[in-house]
């Protein structure tokens, strides 16, 4: 069973995702933010992590680009899920190293789908 982090500051926000994932067969570990997320990243293997953008401490590019200074986070699919949807916010998650970017409210099929396109 694949393991994946979501990270987001709004406590709705995790649930409506971590019902999504484990309905389709996937272990969620949650994040209350980037920090959370660094050190639950430091204990546990992921496939994949999820991360919204806007959050105190850690935002999700700032995190992006912490996990992807670690050799065992250079491989994993990193989605940025959040109401940011400007070009340039975009880019700025490539450049950081995002897999890919989801903008809320988020369609759980399609969410489904694309990490299971980017999972390994």
């Amino acid at each position: 069973m694949h393991v994946i982090l979501t990270v987001d500051d709004s406590p709705s926000m995790r649930k409506m995702v971590s019902f999504t994932l484990t309905g389709a067969g996937y272990k969620v570990i949650e994040a209350v933010d980037g920090v959370d997320a660094l050190e639950k990243a430091q204990a546990h293997p992921f496939a994949l992590v999820l991360a919204d953008q806007n959050m105190p401490r850690l935002d999700g590019i700032g995190l992006t680009k912490k996990l992807r200074e670690d050799p065992r986070f250079k491989q994993v699919p990193i989605l940025i899920l959040t109401t940011e949807s400007s070009d340039q916010m975009k880019q700025a998650g490539r450049a950081a190293g995002a897999t890919g970017w989801l903008v809320k409210p988020f369609d759980p099929n399609r969410l489904i789908e694309v990490i299971q396109k980017v999972i390994r």
